[in-house]
């Protein structure tokens, strides 16, 4: 009997070893069933779907931060234009109303570029950098470049002009994301060269025109691209360190650049001539100090300011709206910034790409547009994004925004 149950309690424990949930039945003793117990639970990892509405998230506070700005920067230039405009076509509106159509044109490419697919713009790569280098030699031909204060940086298409640099900042955010993103591993051969080669020919073409504030965006496009693709730093703290030299170079072997440079460290030494700007600059928002003068109440632009409604946007924004709204642009724009980053950490190799480079070039000009007003930077005549008026910058940065808003639409 001993010898039976210890037969059918192998036996048993054989079943149950292969077959944990099914009850046996032995001959020398009761249905044994063995006790089901219930699996624990596995915890759901959700990071799909938390990655989708933060990225969701981010698009929604960039596209706010932009409508924001950019209507603020309508209701700036009226405000800086009104008195220019009124002396030069008996009416205030008239700078208003380009740049409202202007405005009106950029919201819908950004729309309709955000409706695309990013991927398809990779065929846009090489045919983008020959239109845009061709065009930029063309500016420099007398007869064919159009000269304002000074610098030949505009082209005539019909009743327009347009700035072929702002067109040459979109193909460089392309073909770097496109070259960088083709391998894992970064092949100096293969992707760096190429792409320094294709810096210093925009350089080079941008600063003969000249334009010193364009081709400082440019390389600081091209060297966050390759920094954030995993490029090695002594490479880029060598492509930086001969480009802050040959900047420097150049700006004291150019009269023009020279004069501009030294009325930066010393604007009073010539306070009638190449300081006037930048001491008229600081004259305004001095004058709106903490809470400003009021909307449309700036005095600057009766004739003080030069270029308030362009480059001086901010100047004029500041006196109305004091240190506070200052502040608040400012901060509008980081937190573009942090939101659009928020995205690229998201995006495929080749959309992370495209978005540092855009916000890069929004920053960097934002960055260098205010450091001049504030009298921190020299002036090289770079516009506020979003804000200054100029249709070719406006619509060409919404353009931008609407590729960072398709990255955003497909990114997982």
């Amino acid at each position: 009997m001993t010898e039976t149950r210890r037969r059918n309690t192998d036996t048993r424990r054989r079943v149950e070893k292969r077959h944990p949930q099914r009850s046996i039945r032995t001959p020398a003793g009761p249905r044994v069933v063995r006790e089901r117990r219930r699996p624990e639970p596995v915890p759901t990892r959700r990071r799909g779907v938390n990655s989708r509405k933060s990225v969701q998230a981010a698009a929604l506070i960039l596209v706010g931060i932009v409508i924001s700005l950019s209507t603020l920067g309508l209701t700036m230039v009226l405000s800086a234009s009104s008195v220019t405009s009124l002396a030069a076509t008996g009416s205030p509106w008239g700078e208003f109303r380009s740049q409202s159509i202007w405005l009106g044109l950029g919201l819908a490419v950004m729309i309709v570029i955000s409706f695309l697919d990013y991927q398809r713009l990779r065929i846009l790569t090489i045919p983008g950098l020959g239109i845009s280098m061709v065009m930029l030699l063309l500016v420099l031909v007398p007869s064919l470049g159009i000269e304002v204060n000074g610098a030949q940086r505009w082209l005539r298409l019909g009743p327009l002009q347009f700035q072929p640099s702002e067109i040459a900042k979109f193909a460089l955010v392309l073909y770097g994301a496109h070259v960088l993103s083709l391998q894992k591993d970064i092949d100096l051969r293969r992707s760096v060269r190429p792409l320094v080669a294709v810096l210093i020919t925009y350089g080079t073409l941008i600063l003969l025109q000249p334009n010193l504030g364009t081709t400082i965006i440019v390389f600081a496009i091209g060297l966050m691209i390759m920094f954030s693709a995993g490029v090695k730093l002594w490479v880029l703290a060598g492509l930086g360190g001969i480009s802050v030299a040959g900047a420097g170079i150049l700006a004291f072997f150019a009269e023009y650049r020279r004069a501009r440079l030294l009325a930066f460290m010393d604007p009073w030494a010539s306070p009638l001539q190449e300081g006037y700007q930048t001491i008229q600059s600081l004259v305004s928002v001095a004058n709106g100090g903490v809470t400003g003068v009021g909307i449309g109440a700036s005095r600057g632009k009766f004739g003080f300011l030069p270029e308030a409604h362009n480059d001086f946007i901010f100047a004029v924004m500041a006196e109305e709206f004091g240190l506070v709204g200052a502040s608040v642009v400012v901060l509008a724009y980081a937190i573009f910034g942090l939101a659009a980053l928020s995205i690229a950490r998201r995006a495929d190799r080749f959309g992370g790409l495209l978005v540092v480079g855009i916000t890069t070039w929004v920053l960097v000009q934002a960055f260098i547009n205010v450091g001049a007003v504030l009298g921190v930077m020299p002036i090289t005549g770079v516009p506020l994004p979003f804000m200054s008026a100029g249709g070719t910058s406006l619509v060409s940065t919404l353009g931008g925004v609407g590729v960072i808003l398709s990255v955003a639409r497909r990114t997982k």
